[in-house]
Parts: C-alpha cells; structure tokens; sequence
C-alpha cells in the first residue's frame, strides 16, 4: 500500500509508489482539500466530449432530444473518472510539485493527505464514473475503463509515462481521442468514430500539451530555476525550449493533416474552415510564447479574450458550413489538371 511519505527518497526522487508529501507538522486535510484534489474546476476540459456528439448527430442524424438521458449520464460519469484520475495524479506528485512555484500549495503537498481517503476516494469515483457509463452504453464502458486507466498509466509507477520525454506529452493528449469517442459513444454506440479525425484531436492535444510544457519551460528558465524544473518533473531532464518549440510544431502539422483527411472524406465544406483552425493554433502558441503563461493552465484560457474569438468565429463557420452544400468544392477531391492553351 502506498504511504504518505518516503523518508528515504533523496531530493526530487520518489518511492515506487508514493512520493514524499506531508509531515507530522502539517495540518490535516479537511473534505475541502480532498475536493480541491479531485479538481472540478478541470471539468471544462470535456468541452472535448461536445464535437463528438455534434458529428456523431451531424453523420448519423440522431435526434438529440431522444439522447438526453444518456448525454446526461455520460457527462457525469465522465466528471467522476476524471476527478478520480485527479486524485490520484496529485497524491502521487507531491513529492515533485513540491519544486513546482504554484502547485508547491496543493492540498497533497501543504497539507497532511491521507493515503486510505485518497484511495476510497479513488475507488468510489471510479465505482460511480463506471456505473453511469453502464447505463450509457457498452462503448461508453469500455471507453470509460480505458480513460481510468489512461490515469493509472500517466501517474503510477512502473510506466508512469509522465516521466519520460515526449511520451508524457503523447499519454496525457490521448485523452483528447477518448472524450471524442465518449461524445460519439452518447449518440451512436454501434460504431467509432474516424480513425483520422481520432487522430487530428491526439495530434491537437499533444499540440496544445507540449505548448504547456513549453510555457512552464521558459517561464522557470527566466526566473533562474531549471534544476527545480527537472525535479518537478523527471521528462525535462531530456527536454530544452527548442526540442519542445520543434514537437509542438511537428504535432500541429500532423493534426492539421489528419483534420483535412477527415473533413474532405466526410464533409468537403468544412476544408472552408481550415484557415481558422491553422488561426486558432496560431493564437494558442501565441498565448504560449508569453512569460507566465496561461497555457501553464489550460482550464483559464477562457480568459483568453482573442483566443475565444477565435473559437466562436469557428463554431459559427462550422455551424454554416453544416448546413451549406458547396457542390463546386466535389472538384478538390477529383485529381485533374489545369489546361493550358497553345
């Protein structure tokens, strides 16, 4: 079983289960901390779950009056197993983010947290996150037990893939592809969505992934405190601000790739939109080139002012384009030449 502590650790090392957290001077968790761990305020991150069930509707017309009991119950099965991937990613990171400027004032690191609440917890929001993705479908199952254990691999040694370069960033952002399906999953649980544009939202995430990584990178690096970096968190050991730059480069272009592979396979209307996507990336690594970033956290984009504009134009574009046939666009699909005269 897991401790609250490692006494033997050396600095920024951890047990192989349990990173060094509190100590016998440090306040008891309260129910308000075991809260704040579980994270509700990170539940805007399934703003990713609504495109699948838009196209899931949009490429099967389903009426989504009819689905109201199962997008209901999806949304908070969702909450629940993502609360419990939360709890146990801060209760094994204490020991790290004690180097870490901000996140050295979590509950895990401040305050005494207790390993068998944090555990009950754990199972019980998986318990219920389960239960309710039960009652939506069995895609929506085995999709939810694959998110649980996208927690259980990201946090918990021996892989603990947040760790290892280039893997953390491609391990958190595939969580990107199951909030798809768990959308789609709501609306038509007999099939899967694309496998290209389930690759455009891994490719996506890990763009916006590897920008936070890139923002924490610089912002530390301009306050002198690199070594506390590399203790906060194993993977920039092996990382500098031009390889993160380059791979927040190369998964913007293959997520821009596998978009325009999807939208002219299933919608060719929709290519219209591309430039605002390639704008939307633009304003995003924008956001993180600035020093502090608020890409550090991404649920306060909202904040974002140009970068909501952005996403709003693109919706509406989307919206229209959903509903404007351009039979002209059939051309870009057909190969032909231009012909020259003589």
């Amino acid at each position: 079983m897991p401790s609250a502590k490692d006494d033997t650790a050396s600095p920024g090392e951890v047990s192989a289960t349990q990173p060094a957290g509190a100590t016998d001077t440090q306040p008891a968790a309260t129910v308000r901390d075991y809260v704040a761990m579980a994270r509700p305020d990170h539940w805007t991150k399934h703003v990713f779950i609504v495109p699948g069930i838009a196209l899931a509707h949009l490429l099967h017309d389903q009426p989504l009056i009819a689905l109201a009991v199962p997008i209901a119950l999806g949304f908070l099965s969702a909450c629940a197993i993502a609360s419990a991937n939360y709890l146990i990613n801060e209760w094994l990171d204490a020991g790290y983010d004690r180097f870490h400027p901000t996140k050295s004032q979590r509950p895990a690191v401040a305050k005494d947290v207790r390993g068998p609440v944090v555990l009950t917890a754990y199972a019980g929001l998986a318990a219920i996150g389960l239960g309710f993705a039960a009652a939506v479908s069995t895609l929506y199952l085995y999709t939810s037990v694959a998110f649980l254990a996208s927690g259980l691999v990201y946090n918990v040694r021996p892989i603990r893939s947040k760790d290892r370069p280039y893997l953390d960033v491609l391990s958190e952002s595939v969580n990107n592809p199951i909030r798809l399906v768990l959308g789609w999953a709501m609306v038509s649980p007999d099939t899967l969505p694309p496998s290209s544009l389930l690759l455009a939202f891994w490719m996506g995430g890990a763009f916006l992934m590897a920008t936070k990584r890139f923002a924490e990178y610089r912002t530390v690096a301009a306050e002198g405190r690199l070594e506390d970096l590399a203790l906060y968190r194993r993977s920039f050991r092996r990382y500098t601000e031009t390889s993160l730059l380059l791979s927040a480069f190369l998964y913007s272009q293959m997520a821009a790739f596998f978009l325009a592979v999807f939208l002219i396979k299933y919608r060719i209307e929709y290519l219209l939109s591309l430039p605002l996507f390639a704008l939307l990336f633009t304003c995003y690594l924008r956001v993180g080139l600035r020093h502090d970033s608020t890409a550090q956290a991404p649920e306060k984009l909202f904040r974002e002012t140009t970068l909501m504009v952005v996403v709003a134009v693109l919706v509406a574009a989307l919206a229209i384009l959903t509903v404007v046939d351009l039979p002209i666009l059939d051309r870009l699909a057909d190969p032909h030449f231009i012909q020259l005269g003589r």
